[in-house]
């Protein structure tokens, strides 16, 4: 795919993972549509991202909200591609430390936002999607974010590593029933990325975090996240495929 040009959504575009996607996208001459939450700080990056970058309010667990934020991007010129950034997690145990069964509520809470968000992205995407033509013999492509959780979660991870591995279970699904609409459908899954959310820990907490990764030994750059992300648009044999984005780290159990 040829991104110059071509309308591309990101969700959860306003900070970390996602903003430093739309940067490379915007760079690269794509037309970027910025999708988060009505309270984070979207115009503002929009309006940092400068040209014809645009940020459209959504909760992408409300269908309603989020398919007229895929509108917007559809606006332009036709939507193309997708990348699904959003996501959170909210760290919860099978029982609490008085043998309790842990909370249904963070359970629910964590796979609606990373599962079926993700869910949403791929059906209302690919809807608007397939409704153009095909350019070099696809019609775009959808990139989710899965995690290093979904493989190795560690304790207190159990409703983020569900939820995540679920992602990955959906990708190849994805891809062999999309490939009809000649839509790729991929997902990164990234180690431990410098991301705001770290970059409140305290300084010997970030430097053991670096030193678990084997190489290279620190965290990862969200610029190389949307690197990755941009190249997976770009490269139109890519298919139904999840990369580990890690340093060839692998997770200890805590």
């Amino acid at each position: 795919m040829e991104l110059k040009g071509t309308s591309v959504a990101v969700t959860g575009g306003a900070s970390g993972l996602g903003l430093a996607t739309a940067r490379r996208l915007v760079d690269a001459g794509a037309l970027v549509t910025l999708i988060d939450l009505p309270t984070s700080d979207g115009v503002a990056a929009a309006r940092e991202l400068g040209g014809p970058t645009e940020f459209a309010a959504a909760d992408i667990t409300d269908a309603e909200q989020f398919a007229a934020a895929l509108d917007i991007a559809d606006a332009k010129d036709g939507l193309r591609g997708v990348v699904h950034c959003a996501g959170a997690g909210r760290r919860m145990r099978i029982l609490d430390r008085d043998g309790r069964a842990g909370s249904l509520e963070d359970f629910e809470f964590v796979v609606k936002l990373n599962l079926v968000g993700s869910f949403n992205a791929l059906r209302l995407g690919a809807e608007r999607i397939a409704r153009h033509d095909e350019r070099d013999g696809e019609r775009g492509a959808i990139v989710m974010t899965a995690s290093v959780a979904a493989f190795e979660g560690q304790i207190g991870q159990i409703n983020y590593s569900a939820s995540k591995g679920g992602v990955v279970g959906m990708t190849i699904v994805a891809a062999r029933d999309l490939a009809g609409k000649r839509i790729r459908v991929n997902t990164i899954a990234p180690g431990i990325m410098d991301t705001p959310l770290l970059a409140r820990l305290r300084d010997d907490v970030r430097a053991g975090l670096e030193a678990s990764v084997p190489n290279p030994s620190r965290l990862g750059s969200p610029s190389e996240f949307g690197h990755l992300a941009c190249s997976i648009l770009e490269n139109g044999y890519l298919n139904g495929e999840t990369i580990r984005l890690d340093g060839a780290i692998r997770m200890a159990p805590r």
